[in-house]
């Protein structure tokens, strides 16, 4: 009997769905960091790389670390059956473990959920002026061009056409319309942010210089604008869009035309 689903993959004896999970790890990050392919051991022989999917359970998490006692992953992947049959992308993380850390996911010994539940300001102000977005401790690894054809693989190997996602911030959502993403809802919002964003415009208007995370100069990157929005400009929390990807195609999409990061 075929296999279509992750729920159907975890009844599998746990070799097998591990066997089946880790062609989601790209073989370039195993290299660059010294992860034995076969064993999933780094170079003291400690093992390094985790596939949570328990029998009975749609859904799996596949961490890879340097070392078993990292706090950071080099990838963090967890995918999930959604109820109408989908296959969906929950979290992707992934960390450049040599660059600097930015402590922007605490604050005062709390998580802060991707400043969703609280800010560390200080912190996500030496992470935007070192470069980074919204939601990022370290800098990412540039994977993926890599990433995303496994993604591919993976979901044509279970009989379907597309997988799903939400991105966690607007500089997500610009970036994989680079990479063929379409949208199942909120174009029309990332459209109207574009529009707004202009000289003229009612989010442009608002980059007043009131934070750090609000100056003029912020409309013309893709960063600029996901920091502000992720500051509140919009005057909602940032949701409503999710995107798909269909194997082999791309979408065409482009809100931010020109775009810089």
């Amino acid at each position: 009997m075929p296999v279509r689903t992750l729920r159907q993959i975890n009844l599998l004896p746990l070799w097998a769905r591990e066997a089946i999970y880790r062609r989601l790890i790209p073989s370039q990050i195993l290299k660059d960091h010294g992860i034995d392919p076969v064993l999933l051991r780094n170079q003291a022989g400690e093992p390094v790389v985790t596939f949570c999917c328990p029998s009975g359970t749609g859904s799996v998490r596949t961490e890879v670390r340097q070392r078993p006692g990292d706090r950071d992953c080099i990838l963090f992947l967890q995918l999930a059956d959604t109820a109408m049959g989908q296959l969906e992308v929950l979290l992707l993380i992934v960390n450049d473990l040599r660059s600097p850390r930015f402590h922007v996911d605490s604050e005062g010994g709390l998580p802060t959920k991707f400043g969703t539940v609280r800010r560390n300001i200080p912190e996500e102000v030496r992470a935007m002026e070192a470069g980074l977005a919204p939601g990022q401790v370290r800098k990412g690894l540039r994977i993926s061009r890599m990433l995303l054809p496994l993604m591919e693989d993976f979901t044509a190997s279970l009989g379907r056409d597309a997988f799903f996602l939400e991105p966690l911030a607007y500089h997500n959502a610009v970036l994989f319309e680079q990479h063929g993403f379409g949208y199942v809802s909120g174009k029309k919002l990332m459209e109207w942010i574009d529009r707004e964003f202009h000289p003229g415009g009612e989010l442009y208007r608002r980059l007043d210089g009131s934070s750090p995370f609000r100056r003029p100069e912020h409309a013309f990157t893709i960063r600029g604008r996901s920091w502000a929005i992720h500051d509140g400009i919009l005057g909602r929390p940032w949701g409503g869009v999710k995107m798909y990807k269909q194997v082999g195609k791309d979408a065409g999409e482009c809100t931010f035309p020109n775009a810089v990061y």
